[in-house]
């Protein structure tokens, strides 16, 4: 079996998240009191909001939907907005 460690601290999986997290949890703090993940060192809790879905990176969005991502610095383009911060 194939484990994905999510908190090494406390040897929580990512399997183990994403089993509190259909038992009801929703935030890190609701992940944290089912298995105390993210309460050690807290390098984990990105990951943690990752899996709940929260916390998502819009520019790895568009990264992986294959689309290119242009700085906010560069302005808007003659097309347009050239980012996701220049379009809102």
């Amino acid at each position: 079996m194939n484990r994905v460690y999510v908190c090494s601290c406390f040897g929580v999986t990512e399997q183990q998240v994403k089993d509190h997290a259909a038992n009801g949890a929703r935030t890190p703090r609701q992940i944290a009191s089912a298995c105390k993940a993210g309460t050690d060192c807290g390098s984990c809790v990105r990951r943690i909001q990752a899996l709940l879905g929260r916390g998502a990176c819009p520019r790895r969005e568009l990264v992986d939907r294959g689309e290119p991502v242009l700085s906010a610095l560069d302005g808007p383009g003659p097309d347009g907005p050239r980012s996701l911060r220049d379009a809102a």
